[in-house]
């Protein structure tokens, strides 16, 4: 029997695909929308996110919807990665109708893993292809895969006690409103368990020793999908309120040395839910996301704040 699927991907519409360099330490992570694509916002509160696209995401601008997401690890380096889905997207038809061609939109958000392993490893253009081409709508790969592949958290005592983490993925449905999320974590924080305490970092948090981020950078990246109408306001709404629900499950989050990016997506095949209930849902996914990206990355983490204190 296939075992239920508990990722993004149970929403409909939506599909995943990596392309992960073990040995490099980096890989980078495409979601396809559907061929109409979907309406999208984002919420950038990181001080220093990788991007491309991100302006295009603003509720005032006049295109709604795009056609895939790219989350990629190699810092700015990978979001050449971009130009490899947009060949496949194009290739499929697959586009903003323009005059004289039709053109993919496909945002992008990077995390910073140049010190995870090789530095000179990084998705480009023909690496975002494989992943296009690789997209399906099975159950999502997570753990140290695609962008997830080199992350790490609870990096601020420079690096010392961090752990990985990776990428996680999980679908949440309550009364008949389903939504999916996935998240690349990288944080500067530590990761929380459900009780609060520490799952994943040094667990000493900053202030008991001194603060020495030395040049790690860090990002988290948050992708939301549903099946339900929204505007692109709302989009952005539930952004913001995806970027809320990092604060309850990474400790310290939005740091400085954070570049974090939360997206949400729409098919809009379904009538618009309950707005209290979507946000409680997209806040649950995003915490179990986060959860998920470390439990996949330590197949042997079996109890809580196992992690802590490496």
């Amino acid at each position: 029997m296939t075992p239920e699927n508990t990722t993004l991907t149970a929403v409909p519409g939506f599909q995943v695909g990596h392309w992960t360099d073990p040995v490099g330490q980096t890989g980078c992570t495409v979601i396809l929308c559907p061929p109409e694509g979907a309406v999208a916002s984002a919420s950038f509160l990181g001080p220093s996110p990788g991007t491309r696209e991100g302006v295009l995401l603003a509720p005032e601008k006049k295109v709604e919807r795009i056609h895939a997401l790219l989350l990629t690890g190699g810092s700015a380096f990978g979001l050449a990665a971009a130009t490899g889905v947009m060949r496949v997207l194009e290739e499929r038809g697959i586009g903003h109708p323009t005059p004289f061609a039709r053109v993919p939109l496909v945002p992008a958000a990077v995390i910073y893993d140049l010190g995870s392993g090789d530095p000179q490893a990084r998705p480009g253009d023909a690496q975002g292809e494989v992943a296009a081409r690789a997209a399906s709508p099975a159950s999502v790969p997570r753990g140290r895969v695609g962008a997830g592949t080199g992350a790490t958290a609870g990096k601020y005592l420079g690096g010392t006690g961090a752990v990985p983490s990776g990428l996680g993925s999980v679908s949440v449905t309550r009364q008949g409103v389903q939504v999916g999320a996935l998240a690349v974590v990288n944080p500067i924080g530590d990761v929380l368990d459900e009780q609060g305490g520490v799952l994943a970092g040094p667990g000493v948090g900053p202030g008991a020793v001194a603060f020495t981020p030395g040049d790690v950078e860090n990002t988290t990246l948050i992708a939301v999908v549903t099946e339900h109408t929204l505007t692109k306001a709302a989009c952005r709404r539930l952004a913001d309120a995806a970027q809320a629900a990092l604060g309850g499950v990474i400790r310290p989050s939005h740091t400085d040395w954070d570049g974090d990016a939360a997206f949400v997506l729409s098919a809009a095949t379904r009538p618009p839910a309950d707005p209290l209930l979507l946000v409680t849902l997209v806040q649950e996914a995003v915490q179990g996301a986060v959860r998920d990206a470390v439990r996949q990355a330590n197949p042997g983490l079996d109890r809580p704040g196992a992690l802590s204190g490496a």
